[in-house]
């Protein structure tokens, strides 16, 4: 799955619209490395996303096939770290 449908699908960014341009802007990070919005993701992929005021860490833990409910959005990822 594309890292800025995954971002929308897990509800880490709203919107993938914003998710392509805050990946454009080189803000979002795949296991270190900055990660276009056509970036494919496995499980056990690191994200790494810089908002302005907080920085937020995840592991992706399972690809969905479509789009998932809100209950299941959030086992979806691991969250490591949040620095606010």
């Amino acid at each position: 799955m594309r890292l800025d449908k995954f971002l929308k699908v897990s509800r880490l960014i709203k919107r993938r619209t914003v998710a392509n341009s805050v990946s454009e802007m080189g803000k979002v990070y795949v296991n270190g490395n900055i990660a276009k919005p056509a970036k494919q993701l496995k499980v056990g992929d690191i994200i790494k996303i810089e908002y302005t005021n907080k920085t937020i860490c995840v592991k992706v833990l399972t690809i969905p096939n479509g789009n998932v409910s809100i209950q299941e959005s959030a086992t979806l990822f691991e969250e490591l770290s949040s620095n606010i």
